[in-house]
């Protein structure tokens, strides 16, 4: 069976599987997830809470989803584009979707060099 990610707030419940989630982005209090679909769910919960409850429910299964910043937590699986220079990332499948995103030049710069080592192990 799958496993799901569970994310509870005082007011509502969210059951998803983790590759449906394209990322997580935080203003304030709020952090909103967008799905594959295109569907985004403001959920009332910091981008804090929301990265334990994916190391805690989904164990290595978490580890496709990076922190980007103070905002950001991607689905390192949808990383189309980077651009450090530009603090550009381009989210895609290719086929349904795409989601242009800012991040500060060091978080990109270091997804970048993470990104090709995980090449030169292959």
């Amino acid at each position: 069976m799958a496993k799901h990610l569970i994310i509870s707030t005082a007011t509502e419940l969210v059951r998803i599987e983790p590759q449906r989630i394209v990322y997580f982005s935080s203003d304030g209090n709020y952090t909103t997830m967008v799905q594959v679909d295109n569907e985004m769910r403001v959920l009332t919960s910091l981008l804090g809470n929301i990265e334990k409850r994916i190391a805690s429910q989904l164990g290595n299964e978490g580890k496709v989803f990076v922190r980007l910043g103070k905002s950001l937590i991607i689905n390192s699986s949808y990383i189309y584009y980077i651009n450090p220079a530009r603090q550009r990332l381009t989210l895609s499948d290719a086929a349904t979707f795409s989601h242009n995103l800012t991040a500060s030049k060091e978080a990109l710069k270091q997804l970048k060099e993470y990104l090709e080592k995980e090449v030169e192990k292959l």
